[in-house]
């Protein structure tokens, strides 16, 4: 992968994705604001179950909390720390720690209309998982 270290630019053929850290419960906010400075950013979301006042509502929130997704690209990524609800961009020395885009397309590809959607059927003590993909692909646990 290749740099301009003076820009902090990447070369275009790698668009990855970085993750970035935002301040508490403002996980909206700095993706509106990486976004309207032409960033491509995630952040996905689950439908939760809460009780408040005795009463019970289906409510967004992050999957990740304080945490969302940002695609490093020939954008450059200097500007993304000083961006308005991002605490940081994680980093691997001086250069953003980038992830597979495999893995926030295969998070995109579980989105019904912008929300994660859980399995069908929880998990149960003592079900035997097999995984698919990965470093433990095919390998069989238990759920404990």
């Amino acid at each position: 992968m290749s740099d301009d270290r003076e820009t902090g630019e990447l070369a275009p053929e790698a668009a990855m994705w970085s993750v970035v850290s935002t301040h508490a419960h403002r996980e909206q906010f700095a993706l509106e604001n990486l976004e309207r400075q032409g960033f491509l950013g995630s952040c996905p979301v689950v439908r939760r179950q809460v009780r408040h006042a005795r009463r019970t509502s289906q409510v967004l929130r992050p999957l990740f909390p304080g945490y969302l997704f940002v695609q490093v690209a020939a954008t450059g990524w200097r500007p993304i720390p000083s961006t308005y609800g991002v605490r940081s961009l994680l980093k691997v020395g001086e250069r953003p720690a980038l992830i597979d885009p495999a893995f926030v397309s295969g998070l995109r590809s579980r989105e019904v209309e912008g929300v994660i959607l859980r399995p069908e059927k929880e998990f149960t003590v003592g079900q035997q998982v097999q995984f698919a993909g990965g470093s433990f692909d095919g390998l069989i646990a238990t759920i404990i």
